[in-house]
């Protein structure tokens, strides 16, 4: 009985530890980048996005968010070190970065695409280069960046990049 009892014990204790390894490395398994700026001029750097955009015949991102933000570091990992969304983004699409410091920065740039507040971060605007916005519902379905998978992210920015 005791010798039952310290197997199951032993089954436990590798079990808990293979769960927390688990666990630990399924949280890491995204990139991350702080990218969100406090100190830039957001509306310039937005202009001159949308500009290259047009010059570009490309989709503009306009990601806001802010580097206390999990899910907006891992989007700007995402999109700046992993190899082929940064393929896909190239060719089709420029991306700006916009803090909103606590959702209190900045907003006027999200209200200039019809978005009246942030209410998570990431929020990413996609603005095709003729004005439009493309997905001013959806804007705001990002800020589960850090839980999304690398082929999820791919399939909407493919989505929107075929529109």
């Amino acid at each position: 009985m005791k010798l039952l009892s310290l197997l199951l014990i032993a089954v436990l204790a590798v079990g808990c530890t293979s769960f927390a390894a688990t666990t630990i490395a399924s949280a890491a398994e995204h990139p991350e980048a702080r990218l969100f700026d406090e100190t830039r001029d957001a509306s310039a750097d937005v202009d001159a996005a949308l500009a290259q955009g047009i010059d570009e015949s490309k989709i503009t991102l306009v990601v806001m968010g802010a580097n206390w933000c999990h899910d907006s570091r891992a989007l700007a990992g995402w999109f700046t070190q992993d190899e082929d969304i940064m393929g896909l983004l190239d060719r089709n699409f420029v991306v700006t970065y916009v803090d909103v410091g606590q959702k209190n920065r900045n907003i006027d740039i999200a209200q200039r695409f019809g978005i009246e507040k942030i209410v998570g971060t990431p929020t990413m605007i996609m603005v095709d280069y003729d004005g439009t916005v493309l997905n001013k519902v959806t804007a705001v379905d990002w800020r589960n960046s850090a839980s999304r998978s690398k082929d999820d992210i791919i399939l909407e920015l493919e989505t929107v990049a075929l529109f």
